[in-house]
């Protein structure tokens, strides 16, 4: 589903614009702590040997929290970008992806933006590193809650970059481009070479 461009589109954020470096703080604030948090109780359980269900819930609850807040408040406020998915009345499963239009896109602060984005794919990086440490160390049941964590941050991180492009298609689009592109050069290299390849001349046989 492309960008709504309609003039119904649902406004973001206030009537009045903030001011300041960050327009938003309280906001930027809780984009960093439950991500944060959950990334440090799972170091120090990990390293120190703490009981594993007692983490596990922990870390469910802070990503789960990270997830709710990054789609719903801080990506509509601190970047002016907005997804979600709805079901139509015939069951078929439609995701919107949301941009803030023309002049309110100003609104957003240049600091909250590198700081949104910046932890946005860091921290599934650091969800992916973690995980292999975890696979590799045969601590599976650590690795469960790496996933998890991987699998909300990543979503929210995806989601946000299908915004961004500006067509939910356009990712798959680029990509299909890309790779139509790679192999007609590979095509046109072939050919000329086939062409410009001479052919290999006989050496005159010796008389004896």
């Amino acid at each position: 589903v492309p960008l709504l461009d309609n003039d119904d589109t649902l406004g973001f954020g206030e009537e009045d614009e903030p001011k300041g470096k960050l327009k938003h703080p309280v906001v930027t604030l809780f984009h960093l702590i439950f991500r944060v948090s959950a990334l440090v109780v799972y170091l120090f359980c990990g390293w120190y040997g703490s009981g594993f269900i007692g983490a596990f819930v922990t870390i469910v609850l802070l990503v789960s929290m990270d997830f709710w807040t990054v789609k719903n408040i801080t990506g509509r406020l601190m970047v002016g970008l907005r997804w979600w998915n709805y079901i139509d009345d015939e069951g078929k499963s439609h995701w919107v992806f949301e941009a803030r239009k023309g002049g309110l896109q100003g609104r957003v602060s240049p600091v909250e933006v590198r700081v949104f984005w910046a932890t946005l794919v860091a921290f599934p990086v650091l969800w992916s590193i973690l995980f292999l440490i975890a696979i590799f160390s045969l601590k599976f049941k650590w690795a469960v809650i790496v996933l998890i964590a991987l699998t909300l941050s990543g979503s929210n991180m995806y989601g946000y970059i299908r915004c961004k492009l500006g067509k939910s298609d356009s990712l798959t689009e680029s990509m299909k481009s890309m790779a139509t592109g790679l192999v007609q050069k590979q095509m046109l290299g072939s050919v000329t070479n086939m062409f410009a390849r001479t052919p290999p001349t006989n050496a005159p046989s010796s008389t004896v």
